[in-house]
């Protein structure tokens, strides 16, 4: 199987974030990814998903930060 993962980094809040997304092999309709199991920092961010025209997230995260996070998925 390919390898998918892609890093990303940024800075929110004023802390920077560093970490990587693995999109599931799993595709949705459009033939996208249903999610991407995130890690940022070293710390699983929890398995993202854009459902209903937003990005959310399973783990409970700031709003602004999971956003943030799908905007480098769309990347």
């Amino acid at each position: 199987m390919e390898d998918n993962i892609f890093d990303m980094a940024f800075d929110y809040n004023g802390l920077h974030y560093k970490g990587w997304a693995n999109p599931s092999s799993k595709k949705n309709g459009d033939g996208n990814p249903v999610s991407y199991h995130v890690v940022l920092n070293d710390i699983s961010f929890g398995n993202v998903s854009f459902n209903q025209g937003k990005w959310i997230n399973s783990e409970d995260r700031p709003e602004e930060l999971i956003e943030l996070v799908g905007k480098h998925i769309e990347k």
